[in-house]
């Protein structure tokens, strides 16, 4: 993409696919007004059925929140969310009270994330039926190590590259930027974090696993928080532009030259 081009308007650009492309997870994620039901074992069943062939594990998962008052915290509620996963463990279906989300490590392209982002929100219609949509979002997590960390500075353009393209650059251990962009003309936002990660540390630990060598990060999530009904239909095309967006976003933010690292082909 052009140095002079918006990648917050505009088409998205053609897609350059790369064989070994450092992308580590892309999630997708519908939120919801409160279902309690959802935590009952008997009305989720019918759901485990009509994803069971794509993801036939499920593993329930309880989480505890802290509720606070006007004096502080005033109690602890529990939560059970629902883990369904394939026979790798690579692509994961999470079914909460206030959401439902599909994220994978191993995505291959986008039609085909999107394509079962909307079969399973098909099945959640069917069988919980939200009624309500709250928030959706999508994002995509890259990350950058070894000789390519070092080299990063021909990878991403220089207002990326920042401190990492100056000699403090040996000295940066920790350092994360991060912009929220309001998307033109629309109701949605980009939210771009990027940065240097020192070797076992994370910014997200729900999302981003630590690894044991320094790395660089980039997170992009674009969302739109306006409620609507729930309508499979405008829900997949909105996540569709999401996901454009995004990827708009970084091949703005990459070079020719991070193309040819990771075996771009055009």
């Amino acid at each position: 993409m052009d140095s002079t081009e918006n990648p917050l308007t505009g088409s998205p650009p053609p897609e350059v696919p790369l064989a070994n492309a450092p992308l580590i997870r892309v999630i997708a994620q519908v939120r919801f007004p409160l279902i309690a039901s959802v935590e009952n074992r008997s009305f989720v069943a019918p759901f485990q059925e009509a994803i069971r062939d794509d993801y036939p594990t499920l593993r329930p998962e309880k989480s505890q929140n802290v509720v606070i008052g006007p004096a502080g915290p005033a109690s602890v509620q529990s939560s059970v969310s629902w883990r369904f996963s394939d026979a790798t463990s690579n692509w994961r279906v999470t079914l909460a009270p206030e959401f439902l989300a599909l994220d994978t490590r191993q995505y291959t392209s986008r039609d085909d994330f999107l394509d079962r982002f909307r079969r399973v929100l098909t099945e959640l219609g069917e069988h919980v039926n939200p009624g309500t949509v709250d928030r959706l979002g999508v994002r995509y997590i890259d990350r950058v190590l070894g000789e390519s960390l070092r080299a990063l500075p021909q990878l991403v353009r220089p207002e990326v590259a920042g401190v990492m393209a100056t000699p403090l650059a040996d000295d940066a251990h920790h350092m994360i930027a991060e912009t929220l962009f309001q998307l033109p003309e629309t109701s949605s936002q980009l939210m771009a974090r990027w940065g240097r990660l020192r070797a076992g540390s994370t910014v997200d630990p729900a999302a981003i696993d630590p690894v044991d060598e320094p790395s660089w990060i980039l997170d992009v999530d674009a969302f739109t928080q306006e409620t609507s009904a729930f309508e499979v239909e405008t829900i997949d095309l909105r996540a569709r532009a999401l996901a454009e967006r995004i990827y708009s976003f970084f091949r703005w933010v990459v070079t020719a030259e991070f193309d040819r690292t990771y075996g771009g082909t055009s």
